[in-house]
């Protein structure tokens, strides 16, 4: 594949696993041509060389853009990408994105693959810019949860990261968090913490999920690196940020809209993570066309 155009600051990029990235758009193909595209086979009887670009049909943030050439490239080797946006840039309806040259059939089949992935990560991208704009005044961060769509989590956390965001645990290898459940198996705040401290590295942390102040102030003498407040009001985040006095950092989880948020970074939290951000975001709606037929089919 050869590309040219894309652009922009690599700290604002993620650093993707391309093994895994090609795991996903090979499982993607393979779910939508199991057995090759017979559409494109009637139409595409014999080697055409094509122009496509893809058009953003909405106002968003994209992203996605070198996944979604990697998707024509694993299907064509030979394939030219021009990127005419950057992943993190805020488009508008009518605007081109990419402009691909090369096999036709190849473009058709990896269109809806390609177009899937692109739509549903700018998707989210667009959703972390909300979050990220409306608290750009507040020294806090706006991260994920782990409610990602199975199988995409390394994309859509890639997305959040373009949209400004932060990632939280990536997986449950990455960290403790005991939640309510884990709490009452090991039979209370302070014995999880000792449980974990006990088996874990010195590295890693343990956050505790928190309901109310009473919690907030076990998981803070179990000395917990992170108390999460989940679905806690305005006036007990703001307690519970003085109850901590920096010694734990403090985040702020449950339903979150934009309106809560900003409701959770007056009361001082250092993290708000917002589980919608993945599994709610509305895929930015863009399109695949044709632009010019090369040589091959009339």
């Amino acid at each position: 594949m050869e590309a040219t155009g894309l652009r922009g600051d690599w700290a604002l990029r993620p650093h993707y696993n391309w093994f895994e990235v090609d795991r996903i758009i090979r499982q993607a193909l393979m779910e939508d041509m199991p057995n090759g595209d017979v559409s494109t086979a009637c139409v595409v009887t014999g080697p055409v060389t094509a122009r496509a670009r893809l058009t953003a049909k909405a106002q968003g943030v994209v992203a996605g853009l070198d996944v979604a050439a990697r998707v024509f490239s694993t299907l064509d080797r030979d394939v030219k990408i021009r990127f005419l946006a950057q992943d993190g840039d805020t488009v508008t309806p009518g605007e081109d994105l990419m402009e691909i040259t090369g096999d036709g059939g190849a473009m058709l089949s990896a269109e809806r693959t390609a177009l899937n992935l692109l739509q549903r990560m700018s998707g989210i991208a667009t959703a972390v810019r909300g979050f990220v704009d409306a608290l750009s005044g507040f020294p806090v961060r706006i991260t994920d949860t782990r409610k990602t769509a199975p199988g995409l989590r390394t994309l859509d956390k890639a997305a959040v990261l373009i949209g400004g965001g932060r990632n939280h645990r990536f997986s449950l290898s990455d960290g403790v968090m005991l939640k309510d459940n884990h709490i009452a198996l090991a039979g209370g705040i302070e014995k999880a913490v000792r449980m974990a401290r006990e088996r874990i590295p010195h590295t890693m942390t343990i956050e505790v999920e928190t309901k109310t102040l009473q919690q907030v102030e076990e998981a803070l003498n179990s000395g917990a690196d992170i108390i999460m407040l989940d679905n806690m009001s305005p006036e007990e985040m703001a307690q519970a940020v003085k109850l901590a006095k920096g010694r734990a950092i403090i985040e702020a989880s449950g339903n979150m809209t934009v309106q809560r948020a900003l409701q959770a970074a007056m009361a001082g939290v250092d993290v708000i993570s917002v589980g919608s951000l993945t599994h709610s975001a509305t895929a930015l709606d863009i399109s695949m066309n044709i632009t010019e037929i090369m040589q091959g089919n009339p």
